[in-house]
């Protein structure tokens, strides 16, 4: 190539430093190899690695390109044989380019460097090279959640990976090798929560006395480039009676429900203004005999007039951040007529007991005609009823694209809060 400014190098283009832990197989100009040059390519191309015939690149390296004398990169072009563009970055000053993801390995890639001179000439540099295997390999493995045990229905199934994942293709392998099977059968789906975290619910609630079992295919299964499936621990539950709470936060009312049947109602207290309950659809995380509840966890300044410290007996947990069914003696005069609680729903100490003796992990709390915001899905416990079916399958890897045609009398037919 020639240039109507200066002459150029034989080659016809500027200096290259590619960090790759192997030696290019061919670097030419215009099209032409770089093997008919007068000069020795190995002279103008360094490496961070073992150079020589047959060498292939670390794949677990990036790929760096750099710039010379008084030339500037334009644009930097690295394709492997399949057409898979790599990513990358070029310094502000046009000096340096490096690639922002990983090689694949043992692939055959094609690099295109455009640069240009102080003068503003164009010059063009094509290279080659074959990258091995990757001198590390990753290993995705899955927790699964619960403990085995028996829980209510409406327990959802967690999956915790090892490694994050976020390509949509890579999340779909995970995810139709992540089994869910229940006796009596029912229709469910995964949802991504974020990069490393899975939930598992059916459309509606679990059946009563159901199992459930739960299991991984990845072993062996490649995910990427780097990444294949490990062994992972199988998990078994069931559930119990089909047990729900109904709190209406309006009516001071709480009625639970077994098996679709009305069992007992209890008045109770909920959260006052400006400490409303949530309303929305709840899971029991645990239950404890006693708890010390501060106001100064839940941001309640010390010594101001919503401050409180109090010793708290039979609390059966539905938040994370500190939402409980629970005794609550002092407020009996309240209870059934007004809300005055912060945040939790109190009754007197013998209901309390029969409440936290008649529920476990997994049964359903849900609050209605509360003027609070409603349930979170993720974060501050067992939210996931909150989205309905419709909403909850685009979380989902798998089935995503399939929900976006789903009709509305699918979604209509949804009613996860009937008892």
């Amino acid at each position: 190539m020639s240039t109507p400014s200066r002459p150029r190098t034989a080659a016809g283009c500027t200096l290259l430093v590619i960090a790759l832990s192997a030696a290019a197989t061919a670097c030419g100009s215009d099209g032409n190899p770089l093997a008919d040059r007068p000069y020795d390519a190995a002279d103008q191309i360094a490496f961070n690695g073992p150079t020589g015939d047959g060498k292939k690149a670390d794949p677990d390296k990036p790929l760096e390109v750099t710039a010379e004398d008084d030339d500037r990169i334009t644009d930097v072009t690295a394709v492997d044989a399949t057409g898979r563009f790599l990513a990358g970055e070029l310094s502000a000053d046009g000096t340096r380019w490096r690639s922002t993801e990983p090689l694949a390995a043992n692939a055959h890639y094609t690099v295109r460097v455009s640069t240009e001179d102080d003068d503003g000439a164009p010059g063009r540099k094509v290279l080659s090279f074959d990258t091995g295997k990757p001198t590390s390999k990753k290993s995705l493995t899955v927790t699964f959640g619960p403990k085995a045990g028996t829980y209510g229905v409406g327990q959802p199934v967690t999956a915790e990976l090892s490694q994050p994942i976020k390509d949509k293709n890579q999340r779909a392998i995970v995810e139709r090798a992540l089994k869910v099977t229940s006796t009596p059968a029912v229709q469910g789906s995964w949802y991504w929560v974020d990069d490393k975290q899975l939930h598992y619910r059916p459309q509606e609630y679990w059946p009563a006395h159901a199992t459930i079992e739960v299991r991984s295919n990845l072993d062996g299964i490649k995910i990427g480039d780097r990444l294949w499936g490990g062994k992972s621990k199988n998990l078994k539950l069931s559930t119990g009676d089909r047990v729900i709470a109904v709190t209406d936060a309006a009516a001071h009312q709480l009625t639970l429900y077994r098996n679709g049947e009305e069992v007992k109602q209890i008045p109770v207290t909920t959260g006052k203004p400006g400490f409303e309950t949530r309303n929305g659809v709840k899971v029991v995380l645990g239950k404890e005999y006693f708890v010390r509840m501060r106001g100064t966890t839940i941001g309640i300044a010390e010594g101001s007039a919503d401050s409180y410290d109090l010793p708290v007996y039979y609390a059966t947990r539905v938040t994370w951040s500190g939402e409980y069914v629970h005794a609550a003696p002092w407020s009996v005069g309240s209870q059934g007529y007004a809300n005055v609680s912060h945040g939790c729903t109190g009754m007197s100490t013998a209901n309390a007991e029969w409440f936290f003796d008649n529920v476990r992990e997994g049964d359903v709390v849900q609050v209605v005609n509360s003027g609070g915001e409603t349930m979170e899905a993720f974060g501050n416990g067992f939210g996931d009823w909150n989205l309905d079916w419709k909403k909850w399958r685009t979380g989902s890897a798998v089935t995503a694209a399939k929900t976006n045609t789903t009709s509305s009398q699918e979604a209509a037919r949804l009613s996860p809060q009937s008892l």
